[in-house]
């Protein structure tokens, strides 16, 4: 499947199959976009929650309880649940943490390469904190382009996924002991195979027609 047909033919998943499990192994390309995808000057603000057996979907959907209980189903009958959480901040642990894998994965010539890097980085970190005042914005953006990798990697892979931001930010960040990592709840997303009861798989895909959405020069 190329990448447009599966971008074409992915849906919202509605109600999974919960008989059917996605071998691991294309799992582990799903972790591994994931660990791939790119961020604002390299700045990786997100940290991924894995949950694929019964015990810790239960925990998952504690999330999802009263107003956001319609996501329960969601999150117990897939196969995969993966919650995203973004930092709270990017401190300067966190700056250094980057730098220094940076550096073990040889991407600097010299000194001079290294220093220019962290330098810009700390840049945008505080022209986004102090000038811009939006730095738990920014981050989330980043975490949400991962997202998007993962939803569409799933898709060229023949998964079906369901992104969930009706989620209890609070209850999964309490459950999870999220603010004393300095991280907290984003966005969750279900992978799995949709059930026959999921009314959205028949439903022909709609989107704005492309002269409405774009402008060519």
């Amino acid at each position: 499947m190329d990448i447009l047909a599966a971008a074409t033919k992915r849906h919202t998943v509605k109600a999974y199959d919960p008989t059917r499990s996605v071998p691991d192994e294309l799992m582990q390309q799903i972790y591994g976009l994931l660990r791939n995808s790119p961020s604002s000057v390299n700045s990786q603000p997100w940290h991924f929650i894995v949950a694929s057996t019964p015990d810790a979907k239960a925990r998952m959907a504690k999330g999802a309880q009263g107003g956001f209980s319609y996501n329960e189903p969601k999150i117990l009958n897939a196969s995969h649940v993966i919650l995203f959480c973004v930092r709270a901040d990017a401190d300067q642990a966190h700056l250094d943490n980057i730098l220094e894998q940076e550096q073990r994965d040889g991407r600097f010539r010299d000194e001079a390469a290294r220093a220019g890097q962290a330098k810009g980085r700390l840049g945008y970190v505080n022209l986004h904190r102090y000038t811009q005042k939006d730095l738990p914005q920014w981050l989330e953006k980043q975490v949400y382009i991962a997202l998007g990798a993962a939803m569409l990697g799933a898709a060229k892979l023949g998964i079906d996924t369901t992104p969930m931001e009706g989620i209890d930010v609070p209850v999964l960040d309490a459950e999870f002991g999220l603010h004393e990592r300095g991280l907290t709840s984003l966005v969750m997303l279900s992978f799995g195979y949709h059930a026959e009861t999921d009314f959205n798989a028949g439903l022909p895909k709609s989107r704005l027609a492309e002269e409405q959405v774009f402008t060519f020069l």
